[in-house]
């Protein structure tokens, strides 16, 4: 069995491994900046041999559904610094995420969407137009307003 095909593809942690790889020592790729570019890089273990790599993958959580994620993410790509989680979770760790405080928490707007019952759409809407974030949180949706072509 090879750990780099699968039935004539090649398999996503190969994929995976490749791109982290090149995001780290090809400075030609866009995001290198973000990675190579600040200094990080990968551990030698894993550098030298994608099976080192499957190898820890397999024992510590992956399947096809994870991203790898570096806990610190200034630090390397290393056992010690990375872990594999949901995508949602990763992109709830974007740096470009809209954070928003509301009653002394504060979470990614995707998060208070789900707690809200609101669609985060509607509620980049309400602060858009000007609302605080309170009552673009708080404030229900005036079902009386929305066109009568989109009620069921």
């Amino acid at each position: 069995m090879s750990l780099t095909k699968e039935n004539g593809k090649t398999t996503r942690l190969y994929r995976i491994y490749s791109s982290m790889k090149q995001r780290c020592y090809n400075p030609k790729r866009d995001n290198y900046k973000h990675y190579g570019g600040k200094g990080i890089k990968i551990c030698d273990e894993w550098k030298k041999s994608f099976k080192a790599f499957y190898n820890w993958s397999m024992s510590n959580g992956y399947t096809n559904k994870m991203s790898i994620d570096r806990i610190n993410v200034n630090g390397n790509y290393q056992p010690d610094n990375c872990r594999w989680i949901s995508m949602f979770e990763q992109q709830s760790n974007k740096s470009t995420n809209t954070l928003l405080t509301y009653n002394g928490k504060t979470q990614i707007l995707q998060r208070w969407a789900e707690e809200t019952g609101l669609k985060s759409y509607r509620i980049c809407t309400r602060l858009k137009r000007g609302w605080s974030v309170e009552r673009a949180l708080s404030e229900p949706i005036n079902k009386s307003k929305i066109s009568k072509r989109y009620r069921k």
